[in-house]
């Protein structure tokens, strides 16, 4: 039964890294697993025995469904993204009372606001109307195998921080069409030094986000709070004609409920 839920969790965690500005660190916090994923992450080595079978659950999930999903997710974004943008708003939104939770459960002084306000500013900076108009790579030199890596590792970081969108970071370098072709087109050149950064970037960022949840969880479960709130500027598309708004408001508080009463049953 644990393996049958952790591969959906893995499964929704990837769906949410096709969608710029949706963080698979976020939904993994929603989901209940964030905290141990961190955990077997860093530990993986020292205890493997006991650590090995949560990451092989969520990782195998993960690959399903981006290599399921990432061609259906991206049209329907493409034909429908007015609607999508007020869904996976809602799903976000929906699971920022329980990380609130997390974030004051320790101290309820109100001085760890000023952590919220930065993670909302960082973000904003870094939001933007981003294309990923650059030349899609599909073969590889020693430079594009360097560059491939080094943004595998950049969005390793993405994915390990909640809030922060690893297609979102990927649209920034110019390899969000690079990677989505690779991954359609089940281009594993592309996909090996893409993976391999990634591994190696989650290995580095993971320890250090493990230590500051267990020596400062307010301050940094305040300062993830407000990479999702920031976040959420970037997710919502708009306004739009009135017959479409009635549907995208019907999702958004349809994602916030589902997600709000999710994460409350974990």
């Amino acid at each position: 039964m644990r393996f049958i839920s952790n591969f959906f969790k893995g499964v929704a965690i990837s769906i949410s890294q096709i969608v710029p500005g949706v963080s698979g660190g976020t939904i993994a916090i929603i989901l209940g697993i964030y905290d141990d994923l961190i955990h077997a992450i860093n530990n993986i080595l020292k205890d493997f025995k006991n650590q090995y079978k949560i990451l092989l659950q969520v990782g195998l999930g993960a690959i399903v469904g981006i290599f399921l999903f990432s061609n259906i997710i991206t049209t329907i974004i493409d034909k429908y993204n007015i609607e999508m943008g007020y869904l996976f708003t809602g799903i976000i939104l929906g699971g920022v009372p329980i990380i609130y939770k997390k974030a004051v459960e320790d101290n309820k002084g109100k001085s760890n606001i000023l952590y919220l306000i930065l993670g909302i500013i960082i973000v904003l900076i870094m939001s933007g109307n981003y294309e990923d108009k650059s030349s899609i790579i599909n073969q590889i030199t020693v430079i594009n195998f360097i560059w491939l890596f080094v943004g595998g590792i950049v969005v390793a970081i993405a994915l390990i921080l909640p809030g922060i969108s690893g297609s979102f970071v990927l649209l920034i370098l110019g390899l969000y069409n690079t990677t989505m072709e690779a991954v359609a087109k089940m281009n594993f050149s592309i996909i090996l030094p893409i993976g391999l950064g990634v591994i190696v970037g989650t290995l580095l960022t993971a320890r250090g986000i493990e230590k500051l949840l267990k020596k400062y969880p307010s301050q940094t479960y305040m300062l993830i709070l407000g990479f999702i709130l920031g976040s959420v500027v970037e997710i919502f598309p708009g306004f739009t004609e009135i017959g479409r708004e009635i549907i995208s408001i019907v999702l958004l508080i349809s994602g916030f409920f589902t997600i709000h009463k999710i994460s409350k049953n974990i």
